[in-house]
């Protein structure tokens, strides 16, 4: 009496894929179109819902499967986690952590292709403080390229180094939605997923800071013209690590997300009232009959991802619910005959559906969930393994290649910049950017390596700690 009825659909369990299979065509469209948003995820998503209805046996029955899939721990976690570490993140973004990262970059004095390093590290820095891999951009091509461009530093590779360091934070980051979603779509904590994963951003990172230091060198040495630069300067913007640095410690020691941001929000905003860099009214205030503040903007910047995230979950169970899941697994089982295959199939699938829509955080709660986190655990594979094979590669061609929205906005940007300063910071197409993004091809050689040579492998072992011992019967 109290098992569910299952949701039956016209055509069977292969029926119950329409909703994804919308969602990828209409992701893939608006791909093509050089306008690829979560907005327009929205729509693939909420269409593909709306015409599997119509397949639907039983109209009441689909709608609960809607609303039941919505309303899931696995779709909320990541949601509530996110809007807590938007909040902490605008906080730290408007009380002048980039301005101190930025005073330190240029009062070192480098140039050339030191001045590449130091800004490839404080472009992974602040990205791992922030969670922005976007947020990274912005300011690093507002700043970081035109005084880098000017002190000699070849212009590609400093654009590589902006990117690869908002890259490092988007992939590493305890706030990055890619790293909450990974975690959260394998059913585990995001504090050690951070830690089984810093090995792989390590390697991957040391690997671009040596291609950077051979072909970060320029030309010529120019003038920086200070009293424009200093304006985005200013040391004191250094006491916001404390917070920064605490969240992290505090997420990697395996606290929960939203523990972690409460307590760095409450510091952040300490610190900087007391240092003078923010003020606690700027928190929320009311101007012309709107709401409006830091913790306005740090949630509102989430909402887009929040609603993808709920259609998304509602795709997943309706394929649940109509045997699309234990279709995908038949057909998975007669391909997929060990965990190395498996590996090689979750790496080759979240590459080709980053790759296409532009976009990281959707494709690893899709693949994620109603794949990778089922046929995981057939093979015993740790949600921490998951969770790497799914984040780390996502992280890595969806900011390296020309139609993504990572590149097209660098390009932008750069134009900006070349309108300020001129010839003398240069603009490129987005087709010569790419070979420059070394670390998400470091990145992704790193990860194919491991998946091939079973380096980092993690199983599940007898009270769910990571194990690295193959059994017989997982060979």
């Amino acid at each position: 009496m109290n098992q569910k009825k299952k949701l039956d659909l016209i055509g069977g369990g292969w029926s119950s894929f329409l909703p994804f299979g919308v969602f990828i065509l209409i992701a893939i469209y608006i791909s093509i179109l050089k306008a690829p948003d979560v907005r327009g995820m929205w729509v693939g998503a909420l269409v593909g819902i709306m015409l599997t209805f119509f397949l639907a046996k039983d109209k009441e029955k689909y709608a609960d499967v809607i609303i039941e899939g919505m309303a899931d721990k696995m779709a909320i976690v990541p949601i509530a986690c996110w809007i807590f570490a938007g909040v902490f993140a605008s906080v730290l973004r408007a009380s002048g952590l980039v301005e101190g990262i930025i005073w330190v970059a240029y009062n070192v004095g480098a140039q050339g292709r030191l001045f590449v390093i130091i800004t490839f590290l404080a472009s992974a820095l602040f990205a791992t403080a922030a969670g922005t891999g976007f947020g990274t951009i912005v300011a690093g091509m507002a700043v970081l390229y035109p005084a880098g461009a000017l002190l000699g530093a070849n212009p590609l590779a400093l654009i590589g180094a902006i990117i690869g360091g908002g890259t490092f934070g988007d992939n590493l980051a305890p706030l990055s939605d890619t790293t909450i979603s990974s975690a959260a779509s394998q059913g585990t904590d995001v504090g050690g997923v951070v830690r089984s994963r810093l090995k792989y951003a390590i390697i991957a990172g040391s690997i671009a800071l040596i291609l950077f230091g051979i072909f970060g060198g320029g030309n010529s040495i120019h003038e920086v013209p200070y009293e424009t630069l200093s304006q985005y300067m200013n040391p004191i913007g250094l006491v916001m690590l404390i917070p920064a640095g605490l969240v992290i410690f505090i997420a990697i020691k395996g606290a929960h997300i939203i523990t972690a941001t409460t307590i760095g929000t409450v510091l952040a905003t300490i610190v900087a009232e007391i240092s003078g860099l923010n003020s606690i009214s700027n928190l929320l205030y009311v101007e012309d009959g709107a709401a409006k503040g830091l913790l306005v903007d740090g949630m509102s910047g989430m909402i887009d991802i929040c609603i993808l995230a709920l259609l998304i979950f509602a795709c997943i169970n309706v394929m649940k619910q109509g045997g699309g899941d234990k279709v995908l697994i038949g057909f998975a089982n007669k391909f997929v005959k060990s965990v190395r295959g498996f590996e090689i199939s979750v790496i080759v699938l979240i590459i080709a559906m980053s790759a296409i829509m532009g976009l990281n955080a959707p494709p690893i709660l899709a693949l994620g969930s109603f794949y990778a986190k089922p046929l995981g655990e057939k093979f015993n594979i740790h949600p921490y393994r998951r969770a790497n094979l799914l984040d780390a590669t996502a992280c890595t061609l969806v900011y390296a290649l020309p139609w993504t929205p990572a590149l097209l906005l660098t390009k932008s940007l750069a134009e900006e910049a070349n309108a300020q300063f001129g010839s003398l910071v240069p603009v490129f197409e987005t087709t010569k950017i790419t070979p420059w993004i070394f670390y998400s091809w470091a990145m992704l050689a790193v990860m194919i390596i491991s998946v091939l040579s079973g380096w980092g492998m993690e199983y599940i072992g007898k009270n769910g700690e990571p194990v690295k011992k193959l059994g017989k019967e997982m060979v």
